[in-house]
């Protein structure tokens, strides 16, 4: 029995696999973020770990007998986070999130005082990751940074409480702009540049490495057998591809989550840092992820859900199963700023083509439809890189709409596939690295391929009228920097 434990940004997500890599139970908390002031995105610690362990608690209750057989957990979780600990490895303030934009000016302040950091870290500096975060607090909050003593990114502070070690795995590392992604190893240089060494930070492990085991009290609250051994992980995607089996070259994928990415696994690094393509190390060794990532994606189906007080599944029932032509309306889904390929933490949001008429059919479309051209914008940058994206693969709550994925494929102009279990993808895959972790099996063997269950093929009547409107719903946007 494996366990993958999954720390998101709206939910924890436990599952419990056994040896035929079946889901036999799963169970989920909810998470809160604070917004103190317009473009700030924060958390608790306290509350992830609180919920992670009301998942294994009511896991006890309900499968007792298969948790006390669990001899793996991995770990998944939200990237890039700051969470600053204190010499008794207590948290000194909230965590800042991925997607809090406030670090726009140490962006710039970082790339000047270390000018190598594009070539070695594969990416742009950009305030979703943790390294601005350090220079803004070191200016902004002073005798916080005085007192810093460990940085971990969230799902290594989940593992300092479960095993008493700091432990940090390479493909969540390389979102913080402190890797060095060709050798997978912090860059001196980048922590420097921060004002930060080797000592602030956790040592590295491959995700399907092991990395340490389950404190022996928490395994006696949750009746295990013996402390399991914890795996080293992986960031939210990667993850993701681990548990899709996108673990070579040509199996890109789609996440339809809190936020959005497209992401191509590959062998070498293809980075592509001025259209802010963000290269990750992949959760195994020798593979990198080349990734589009936009800021919101699933969440503006809930913005739109909370506007008009009803359900997203009332939302999406009037759509059908696939588009009969575009919105009249078009949404830019800037709810957070975005990433790829604007790098705008400013930017907000928009409706244009209202009318009288409009409808709130045609607004819940035109936001399917702003994700779907977002999502192209990143397909152009991967392609800029060298990548093409020939059809992809839908993981994240957005693949239960089947109106949201023939939009994809007509606005992509790719086939694109819904998978049995797309939305486990994270948790399950982050199990599968518990699993390579004791058993040390062949990676291939236990990344497969999940069945594909349904597919979308583009319509060529749909995808001109697309291509159109792509071209259009590009020239509303307005940097605000």
């Amino acid at each position: 029995m494996y366990l993958g434990i999954d720390l998101g940004t709206s939910a924890v997500k436990t599952v419990l696999v056994d040896d035929a890599q079946r889901v036999i139970a799963s169970e989920s908390r909810p998470l809160a973020t604070a917004s103190p002031r317009p473009g700030y995105s924060e958390q608790d610690p306290a509350q992830w770990i609180d919920a992670v362990f009301a998942t294994l608690d009511a896991l006890k209750a309900s499968h007792g007998t298969e948790l006390a057989a669990v001899e793996g957990i991995g770990l998944s979780g939200q990237m890039h986070g700051a969470t600053l600990l204190d010499a008794s490895s207590r948290p000194l303030r909230p965590c800042i999130l991925w997607n809090d934009g406030r670090s726009a000016a140490e962006c710039r302040v970082l790339e000047q005082r270390w000018p190598a950091l594009r070539a070695t870290t594969g990416n742009k500096a950009m305030p979703g990751f943790t390294a601005p975060k350090l220079l803004w607090i070191a200016t902004h909050e002073p005798d916080v940074f005085a007192a810093t003593k460990l940085v971990l990114l969230p799902k290594a502070y989940l593992r300092l409480v479960l095993s008493g070690e700091a432990i940090e795995d390479v493909s969540d590392a390389s979102g913080s702009l402190w890797l060095d992604a060709a050798r997978r190893d912090w860059s001196d240089a980048a922590l420097a540049a921060t004002g930060l060494s080797r000592d602030h930070m956790p040592r590295l492990v491959e995700g399907c490495a092991p990395a340490t085991i389950l404190r022996g009290e928490l395994a006696r609250r949750w009746g295990m057998t013996r402390p399991p051994i914890i795996a080293g992980g992986a960031g939210d995607n990667p993850a993701g591809a681990v548990g899709i089996g996108a673990i070579a070259p040509g199996t890109a994928f789609i996440s339809l989550g809190t936020s959005g990415a497209l992401l191509a696994p590959t062998s070498t690094i293809a980075a592509n840092a001025d259209r802010a393509v963000h290269t990750f190390c992949h959760a195994v060794p020798g593979m990198w992820i080349q990734a589009g990532a936009i800021l919101s994606a699933a969440s503006c189906l809930a913005w739109a859900a909370r506007l008009f007080g009803i359900t997203e599944a009332e939302l999406l029932a009037p759509l059908g199963s696939r588009p009969q032509a575009p919105s009249p309306v078009s949404f830019l889904p800037y709810l957070a700023g975005e990433r790829t390929p604007h790098d705008d933490p400013a930017v907000r949001g928009t409706l244009d083509g209202l009318s009288h008429g409009t409808d709130r059919t045609a607004v819940v479309q035109a936001v399917l439809e702003g994700v779907a051209f977002a999502l192209a914008d990143c397909r152009d940058a991967l392609a800029d890189a060298g990548i093409e994206i020939a059809e992809a693969d839908v993981i994240g709550g957005g693949s239960r709409s089947a109106f949201w994925l023939s939009v994809l494929a007509n606005v992509l102009n790719v086939r694109i596939h819904r998978l049995a279990g797309g939305e486990t993808g994270a948790a399950f895959g982050a199990a599968r690295l518990g699993r390579l972790a004791v058993t040390g099996e062949a990676i291939d063997t236990v990344c497969t391929r999940p069945q594909r269950i349904e597919a979308f093929e583009p319509d060529a009547g749909l995808t001109d009228a697309y291509a159109e409107r792509l071209h259009a719903w590009r020239e509303l946007y307005r940097p605000r920097h």
